[in-house]
C-alpha cells in the first residue's frame, strides 16, 4: 500500500510581510513544517504501526526552503519525500496548488492520501477536496479517527451535535483534525536516519503541468492591496469608586455595543 502525505512549509511568525506583487514575502521570514499537517504524518505513522503493511512518501511543493518541511517529516518517520519546486510556482493558488500536487501524486503511486485539516498560513481547508476532485477518489474529511482494513478507509467526525462514521474505498483522500491525537516529536535517532532518507525533487516540467497554469498570473483570486493594521492604542482605565459599572455601561453605550 502506498501512503501519500501532504505537506506544507509555512511563515512561522506572525508579523509576516508583503512582498511587491502583495504575495507573502517568505524569505523576509523563517518557516516550519504546518503543525496541522503534523497531525497528518501522525496517523499516516499509526497506521503502518498498526499493521498496515504501507510505504509513506511526504510530498510537498514551494521554494526551496520546503526542504525543511519534509525533513522534519521523515525525521517523525516515512520512508521518502518529494519537493515540488519550481520558480513559476510563485505566487500559485488554491486550484493550482491542488493541480500540482494531484500531478505529483499521481508520479508517486497511491491508495491513501493523508492531509491536515488545513494550512497553518491560509487555513483554507480547501486543498484536500480539490486534490479528490483531480484524482477522481472519494474524499473522507476532518477526521477525528482513521483506520484502513479490507480496502476501506473508516473515519470518525466528531461535530457540535454528533459523530460520524464514514467510510469510503480506497484510493481516497483523507483529512485529519488536531482531535486525532497529539504527534510524536522527532527523536534524535528519527533526526539522524531522516538525513539519509532520499528527498526527490520534481519540476513542472517533471509533472506535466504548465507553467501558465500556476503562478500569480493564474491565480483566481489574489490580493490587490494590504495595508499594515494600526499598532493598539492604549486603553481606558476605569478606576472603582463605586460608580465603575455606570461608566463601562456609558462606554458600551458610546461605542454603540448596547
Amino acid at each position: 500500500m502506498k501512503i501519500v502525505v501532504c505537506v506544507k512549509h509555512v511563515p512561522e511568525a506572525s508579523d509576516a510581510k508583503f512582498a511587491d506583487d502583495y504575495t507573502v514575502d517568505r524569505a523576509s521570514i523563517d518557516g516550519a513544517l504546518s503543525e496541522l499537517d503534523e497531525y497528518a504524518i501522525e496517523q499516516a505513522l499509526r497506521l503502518t504501526e498498526s499493521g498496515v503493511d504501507a510505504e509513506i512518501t511526504h510530498l510537498t511543493m514551494g521554494p526551496a526552503a520546503a526542504t525543511d518541511a519534509v525533513r522534519k517529516a521523515l525525521a517523525m518517520g516515512g520512508d521518502k519525500a518529494v519537493h515540488v519546486v519550481d520558480d513559476a510556482l510563485h505566487g500559485s493558488d488554491a486550484p493550482a496548488t491542488a493541480l500540482v500536487l494531484a500531478r505529483a501524486i499521481e508520479r508517486a503511486g497511491f491508495d491513501l492520501v493523508v492531509c491536515g485539516m488545513a494550512s497553518g498560513d491560509a487555513t483554507m481547508s480547501v486543498v484536500p477536496a480539490m486534490l479528490a476532485e483531480r484524482l477522481g477518489v472519494p474524499q473522507v474529511t476532518f477526521a477525528s479517527h482513521l483506520s484502513v482494513a479490507d480496502g476501506m478507509v473508516r473515519i470518525r467526525r466528531d461535530g457540535d451535535f454528533a459523530s460520524e462514521q464514514i467510510e469510503a474505498p480506497l484510493p481516497a483522500v483523507v483529512s485529519v483534525t488536531d482531535q486525532t491525537g497529539e504527534a510524536r516529536v522527532p527523536s534524535f535517532r528519527g533526526i539522524m536516519a531522516a538525513k539519509k532518507k532520499p528527498i526527490e525533487q520534481w519540476s513542472l516540467a517533471d509533472l506535466g503541468v504548465s507553467p501558465d497554469e500556476v503562478g500569480l498570473a493564474a491565480a483566481w483570486t489574489k490580493v490587490e492591496s494590504a495595508t499594515r493594521r494600526p499598532p493598539r492604542q492604549a486603553g481606558a482605565i476605569v478606576t472603582d469608586e463605586g460608580e465603575g459599572g455606570m461608566q463601562i455601561a456609558e462606554f458600551l453605550v458610546t461605542q454603540k455595543f448596547i
